[in-house]
């Protein structure tokens, strides 16, 4: 794996929304501390566009600013405004040619895990699946969780611990992290963004769906093989789920423990990782050792 360059003081960060629309004040705190952190900030017309639907542009106007992003060597770091829905409209139209000469660190989750599987299959470059602009919001600059953010920047090693959880499968395991957003990485299966998961840990979260939508996108990794060869899981927050009025029958819990039945590998259940303020920093094809103990886990970079 290439790993990016990590920032130093003054160096540029660029906001970009290359999926849904994102209101431009929303992003003002971010920016701000950004720049108390020491970078300096371009921020793209994506960012508070005029766009009148979901979108923050056309799917011309979102490619060209990101191309753009992606080519300008002056630009260290893009940080997503935030997700939606998009980027897999988008993603194949990219030139990454001068972007794999001069790699920079991608930040972002939820439709983002699009981009995240991409730079790992097609390029062997890391990335970082992170907070985004709008969890700078609501006096949140501050929490342990955007500070993961900044340290990640920075180049500083993670060592996260989590508590334990009774379907935790307790057990060690080292390789590349990969993953993200469910409904995403199930989404990228059969496309040119397919992740290869032999040896690595898995990590899934997800937000709003029904509990039956979850069982499917299981199933589908499960039988598109994603599971059969991981060193290890980790599932982070299943947040707002849905059921239907005939009821599903089984809580998010015994859903996700279900399909991990029968693998000889550490799970961690309720990680620090979601579409909730509990979202620590993670580097996309990079080393980790996960631990899953007794009495904690822990989650260290290598």
């Amino acid at each position: 794996m290439k790993i990016p360059s990590y920032l130093n003081k003054a160096d540029f960060i660029g906001i970009t929304c290359p999926a849904g629309y994102m209101a431009a004040e929303k992003a003002q705190t971010c920016i701000h501390t950004l720049q108390q952190w020491g970078y300096q900030v371009k921020a793209g017309k994506t960012l508070g566009s005029a766009s009148e639907n979901y979108f923050s542009g056309t799917d011309e106007e979102r490619t060209v600013e990101l191309q753009a992003m992606l080519d300008d060597i002056s630009i260290k770091a893009i940080l997503f405004g935030r997700g939606g829905y998009g980027i897999s409209r988008i993603i194949d139209g990219l030139d990454f040619t001068k972007f794999k000469k001069n790699p920079k660190w991608l930040i972002g989750f939820s439709d983002i895990t699009i981009i995240h599987t991409h730079l790992f299959t097609q390029f062997k470059i890391a990335s970082m699946h992170a907070p985004m602009a709008a969890a700078f919001n609501d006096g949140q600059a501050d929490n342990k969780f955007i500070l993961s953010l900044k340290q990640a920047l920075k180049g500083t090693p993670a060592k996260y611990n989590c508590d334990i959880h009774p379907n935790n499968k307790m057990g060690t395991a080292t390789g590349k992290l990969i993953g993200g957003n469910l409904a995403l990485f199930a989404h990228s299966i059969g496309s040119a963004s397919e992740a290869n998961t032999k040896n690595c840990i898995l990590f899934l979260e997800d937000i709003g769906e029904y509990l039956y939508s979850i069982d499917r996108m299981l199933i589908q990794l499960k039988r598109a093989g994603k599971l059969d060869k991981v060193a290890g899981i980790i599932f982070g927050g299943f947040t707002d789920m849905k059921d239907t009025e005939r009821p599903f029958g089984k809580p998010i819990d015994e859903i996700l423990n279900e399909i991990t039945e029968g693998l000889d590998i550490p799970v961690c259940f309720n990680f620090p990782v979601s579409h909730s303020k509990e979202n620590y920093a993670l580097k996309v094809g990079v080393e980790y050792n996960l631990i899953v103990g007794a009495k904690k886990v822990t989650l260290k970079e290598i």
